[in-house]
């Protein structure tokens, strides 16, 4: 009797384990199958993706299209009236100074790689990932050294920019980035370097503390493209001439 207990205990215990084993290979099935899930929804993100990009391709051309239509009025405008000439010449200042007018002059171009290497337990470790802050201080440092225009990775820096790490990028504009780094500023070239490269500045600070491989060069003809983004303001309101909103 006993010997027949054990013998069910037994089966008992084989079918348990059946059972088990064959909940498994479902899992591990489904797992498969639904690997193609994701994969299905990639694909059609990308293709979401690639006609909304061809979408704002054709708002941006429909955009610069008005803005030369709106230059060749204005244009003839001033012609004919001093006041608006004068007018014109403050608005197109104030375009240049917000960024959102392709911009070009003598400046510098700066070229920042991670070094490379390989840490014992983490495979192409990209210091500059965690080290973010230091592009925003080479922004600080360009505009007090008097870049009127600043531009990184083809992302034009404006008074909206925010420079944050998000997951294995950096985003600048609400853009992914990735190493290596060009940043281009317009302004004096010898000042901008100068500022840059004293002894403890940032470019100083890049190479000695980060092993960070920083390259810059002075250029008669830097072009800045403009920024395309919007610019929206949720409470910000101008005070009118009476001091209310």
């Amino acid at each position: 009797m006993k010997k027949y207990g054990t013998a069910v205990v037994a089966g008992f215990m084989a079918l348990l384990i059946g059972w088990v084993l064959s909940v498994q290979m479902q899992t591990t099935d489904g797992r498969d199958q639904g690997g193609l899930v994701p994969l299905v929804q990639l694909r059609h993100y990308q293709e979401e993706l690639r006609v909304l990009r061809g979408e704002r391709e054709d708002v941006l051309r429909e955009l610069m299209a008005l803005e030369e239509l709106m230059n060749a009025i204005e244009m003839e405008k001033a012609a004919e009236d001093a006041l608006i000439r004068n007018m014109l010449s403050d608005l197109e200042r104030y375009r240049m100074a917000s960024g959102i007018v392709d911009v070009h002059g003598p400046g510098v171009v700066i070229t920042i790689r991670d070094s490379a290497w390989i840490d014992e337990y983490m495979e192409d470790f990209n210091s500059i990932l965690f080290n973010s802050d230091q592009l925003l201080s080479l922004v600080n440092r360009l505009r007090e050294a008097g870049a009127e225009a600043i531009s990184i990775n083809g992302q034009r820096i404006v008074g909206t920019t925010e420079i944050s790490l998000a997951g294995r990028s950096i985003n600048i504009n609400g853009v992914a980035t990735a190493s290596p780094y060009t940043v281009m500023a317009i302004g004096n070239p010898e000042t901008i370097e100068a500022a840059l490269t004293i002894r403890g500045g940032v470019i100083d600070t890049m190479q000695r503390h980060h092993n960070w491989i920083v390259d810059i060069s002075q250029r008669e003809e830097v072009f800045i493209a403009r920024y395309t983004g919007v610019v929206s303001f949720r409470n910000a309101r101008p005070v009118t001439s009476d001091g209310g909103g």
